[in-house]
């Protein structure tokens, strides 16, 4: 394989190749042609890693996950580490095994096609990942030298429907939560799903907290001042509220109703791999209340109060002292307070 070429990119290639699934919608077979060497990595190959893998990062509605503990039935984890760990196959032929595991899911899934299947094995950010995508061409026209209008095809890569990302490092160091995959609105990505052999069990505390800390952190990045982050907050906190009982969140939806001006910005932020958060789970009302609450407790002391009481003045924080004052004591606490504190003298 040749040395990847001089482009600017955080996403340096190590190895990557291409093979087609043929299936045709509303069939039940489907097979492999595959291709038997490496990609060269130049210019284009890199362009293509690039927008694909960007595209990936940016696109909201994936799901995370780990891979299934019965290799058995699910397979690919063995295959990886026959490629990551034993060495004992060489990436040409873990994808060619890898392709012919995706024919048979692929086979079951009614309305899936075929595409030309694209794995490439990345390093992004001292991180190396397994990046794999379906990709289909697109017949569009343009114009020749000759100025004739000619036929034309490319591949399509602004519509992602079938895709997935193993984050190898985080998986060799006994992490969670390192493979993600698009989730899609139909049956047809479950498949693909089914071939990473991805559990992807939703926790919806934890995932309730990574996207109240993406929200607080979009606030912060975009350095609002606080009556507008309460706002943001708020708008948030309303919409998860206003999810009916036992339905699952669309991030999608939420960035259009809090963000509306420029939602894919907000959908960039939710789909952050730092965050890793799920598409299509549960919200947990307790954790989202961290929107417009401060709580916090010690041995000795518990608090709760509203964002808005730091907006009006009833609570005041001294960051040099790292101290609270809260105003408008109620009467009856009050009342406690000053029997409590009396001197004996009085």
């Amino acid at each position: 394989m040749s040395e990847p070429a001089s482009v600017e990119s955080t996403n340096q290639i190590k190895e990557c190749i291409v093979h087609k699934l043929v299936k045709v919608r509303n069939q039940t077979t489907s097979s492999v042609e595959p291709r038997q060497t490496l990609l060269s990595v130049n210019k284009s190959v890199q362009l293509l890693v690039d927008t694909v893998y960007k595209m990936y990062s940016d696109r909201t509605g994936k799901g995370y996950g780990q891979f299934e503990a019965d290799e058995e039935n699910f397979p690919t984890q063995k295959y990886i580490k026959h490629h990551v760990i034993d060495k004992s196959k060489s990436f040409v032929e873990l994808t060619e095994t890898l392709m012919r595991k995706l024919a048979r899911e692929a086979a079951g899934e009614y309305f899936a096609t075929g595409g030309y299947v694209f794995f490439a094995k990345v390093t992004v950010n001292a991180h190396e990942y397994l990046l794999i995508t379906m990709i289909t061409e697109v017949i569009g026209a343009a114009i020749s030298s000759e100025l004739e209008v000619t036929e034309s095809i490319h591949l399509e890569l602004q519509h992602l429907k079938v895709a997935g990302r193993i984050d190898l490092t985080t998986w060799l160091n006994g992490g969670e939560r390192y493979i993600s995959f698009l989730k899609g609105k139909t049956d047809v990505a479950e498949y693909f799903k089914t071939f990473i052999g991805c559990n992807d069990i939703l926790k919806p505390v934890e995932e309730t907290k990574q996207l109240v800390g993406a929200l607080e952190d979009f606030a912060t990045d975009l350095n609002m001042t606080p009556g507008d982050r309460g706002h943001f907050l708020e708008s948030a906190y309303s919409f998860l509220k206003g999810i009916k009982k036992n339905q699952p969140i669309s991030l999608d939806a939420l960035a259009n109703h809090v963000w509306p001006d420029e939602p894919e910005k907000l959908k960039t932020k939710l789909a952050d791999e730092k965050y890793r958060i799920s598409d299509g789970f549960i919200p947990d009302g307790r954790s989202y209340r961290g929107l417009i609450t401060f709580a916090a407790d010690t041995k000795l002391w518990k608090l709760s109060f509203s964002r808005d009481a730091i907006l009006d003045g009833s609570v005041m924080y001294d960051r040099s002292n790292n101290k609270l004052t809260l105003s408008n004591v109620p009467a009856e606490l009050r009342e406690k307070l000053l029997e409590e504190t009396r001197d004996d003298d009085e």
